[in-house]
């Protein structure tokens, strides 16, 4: 348990550090197609199910890579 805490920790400071110095990589998250944007004039919501999926893909397959 400690060890996949120690390397999920070590993925997110990777990520804001690219968030953090090269925000355009990451420029495309979020604008996918399948991303719902809806504005209005009270509000917005935006709910971004194609780049949860692709998230959750990516998650799954490096948690898989580090566990065998």
């Amino acid at each position: 348990m400690g060890r996949i805490l120690v390397i999920v920790g070590i993925i997110l400071v990777a990520l804001g550090l690219v968030l953090q110095y090269a925000p355009w990589l990451l420029n495309w998250f979020g604008r996918l197609p399948g991303d719902i944007r809806i504005e209005g004039e009270r509000g917005r919501v935006f709910i971004p199910i194609t780049s949860m999926l692709l998230l959750s893909i990516v998650l799954t397959l490096l948690l898989n890579l580090f566990r065998r």
